[in-house]
């Protein structure tokens, strides 16, 4: 279980402010010209928000993890692409705070902390998405050195990020693939590391995603994460940890549509009556504020689950990702349908909250895997 306290409470009320003042005037204009939303990160460094999750020992704030969701919940309210400023953050680093040596966390985590640079996560390729262990990047020892060669997808803020965490196969005769993968941490000055070209998006569209390549790409020989083949157990048990955040995103995006359509609805009027007047329009009201509630519950058990380690972690951090992206789906939809035409243009925000709300039931594994994980922890 989990208590929102009121250390909670005053964190929600410092990131919406700063949300509704330095990045909800940005949002329309980020997605609109597809740019990296620059007010957003600035707002967020100079609060200290951008990345509340970086122990007090590296110079972080030390918050816990439900303070975390609530962060990028907020954020998230008013704009998804900028919410991606705090959730990848936590992505790229948590590897590094799990499995890393005290020497790599003190070389990256205070740059993350203080705002100096950020850092991404780089997982998946073209073949290897769901099927993560099918991967084909490669690192290979030189000397004291790694060198890693191959191409990594769907890297959020990537050309934007300074550091990268990297999975790639250091054995490839392993028995088991996943025993197999070790995890690297990469600077995107290290030699032979490329940054490809932006992906043309559905939805958040201020977070660039792109293609990272590594040709011959040089890094020495104490930034892997852990021992070699422990990458893939790191990675694993990443995901048990920022999952919920994009249950977070999901929740904030949701919250942020019904709270325009219930402003529509209470001043648009039809028939001689206030939309907010009639049954059917308060049902679905009723229904999207339930729905979002439920969600927020579970995202919030499922990061206090995450920090303190309990043994049904996995479970809940798959359900409260699965349920509340998709909760954001269906209540954006809703969301638009309240507007009517109003809502499929680009005056009102819902429909790049529609738009937005897609990517949450993909990325950090699809909501059909999500129900896989759930499933086999049900029936191990």
């Amino acid at each position: 279980m989990f208590a929102v306290t009121d250390d909670h409470r005053a964190v929600r009320e410092a990131v919406r402010e700063i949300a509704v003042k330095a990045i909800e005037p940005h949002a329309a204009d980020c997605d609109e010209n597809e740019r990296y939303p620059t007010e957003a990160q600035q707002a967020l460094t100079e609060s200290g928000f951008n990345a509340v999750h970086i122990p007090e020992e590296y110079g972080g704030a030390g918050a816990d993890a439900v303070a975390t969701v609530i962060v990028i919940e907020e954020v998230a309210r008013v704009c998804a692409s900028s919410s991606l400023i705090p959730a990848v953050n936590k992505l790229g680093s948590m590897p590094i705070i799990l499995s890393g040596s005290e020497e790599l966390k003190k070389q990256v985590l205070p740059q993350i902390a203080d705002g100096t640079a950020m850092i991404s996560y780089a997982l998946s390729e073209r073949e290897a998405g769901s099927d993560a262990v099918a991967m084909r990047t490669r690192a290979t020892r030189d000397g004291d050195d790694w060198v890693l060669n191959g191409t990594k997808c769907w890297i959020s803020n990537a050309g934007v990020s300074q550091w990268y965490t990297v999975m790639a196969v250091t054995d490839p005769d392993a028995t088991r693939k996943a025993d197999g993968i070790s995890a690297f941490v990469v600077h995107a000055n290290d030699e032979g590391f490329v940054v490809g070209s932006k992906e043309r998006k559905l939805g958040i569209k201020g977070s660039p995603t792109r293609e990272i390549h590594f040709e011959q790409c040089r890094i020495p020989g104490d930034r892997i994460i852990g021992e070699p083949g422990t990458g893939f157990k790191t990675a694993l048990a990443t995901l048990d940890h920022t999952r919920p955040t994009i249950g977070a995103q999901a929740v904030g995006i949701a919250q942020g549509a019904l709270d325009v359509a219930i402003g529509y609805v209470k001043e648009r009027k039809q028939f001689g009556k206030k939309l907010a007047e009639f049954q059917a329009l308060q049902f679905m009201i009723a229904d999207m504020a339930m729905e979002i509630e439920a969600a927020r519950t579970l995202v919030y058990q499922a990061a206090a689950a995450s920090e303190r380690g309990d043994a049904n972690k996995g479970f809940l951090a798959s359900a409260a990702k699965c349920l509340a992206s998709d909760v954001a789906m269906k209540v954006t939809v809703d969301a638009v349908q309240l507007l009517g035409g109003a809502g499929y243009t680009r005056d009102f925000p819902v429909e790049r909250m529609m738009r937005d709300a897609k990517i949450t039931q993909i990325y950090e594994g699809t909501n059909q895997i999500q129900r896989l994980v759930m499933a086999r922890s049900l029936l191990r």
